[in-house]
């Protein structure tokens, strides 16, 4: 089913399972990339770098020295369990999804949040593109 949301400040819509059956956890569409995300059912093991925990359950800063990333915490390297994530790009293909799966694409009115201008301030917290998806994305 098809829903409104946001992407940070921003109007967008959602795409949100109805069924057990459902492929996907969620769709959303990013208005600023014109993206529309897709996290998958489809779990898979990947490993991970993420900050090594104090008692308290903060992370535990270096003594010595910053990474070459920059941090100054600990990090270890885990397997972990995350759902596969696909991106589609072109404005046709993200039409034939929603229409594919969402069981109102007649009745909800999605094409404005694929027509409206990209926000003209991105929010500068957010990731361009290109790092969100971790592709490179060719125009």
């Amino acid at each position: 089913m098809v829903i409104t949301s946001n992407w940070g400040p921003n109007k967008t819509f959602k795409l949100i399972p109805v069924s057990k059956d459902c492929p996907y956890v969620e769709a959303i569409f990013d208005p600023g990339s014109k993206i529309l995300a897709v996290i998958s059912t489809i779990a898979k093991e990947a490993y991970h770098m993420i900050d090594k925990l104090d008692d308290n359950g903060d992370p535990q800063k270096m003594k010595i020295t910053r990474r070459d990333d920059g941090t100054d915490v600990k990090q270890e390297r885990r397997l972990l369990k995350t759902y596969a994530e696909f991106y589609i790009t072109d404005e046709e293909e993200i039409v034939n999804a929603i229409h594919g799966f969402a069981i109102n694409a007649d009745s909800f009115d999605y094409k404005q949040y694929l027509d409206a201008e990209a926000p003209p301030q991105p929010d500068p917290r957010a990731l361009p593109a290109d790092k969100a998806t971790n592709m490179t994305i060719v125009t």
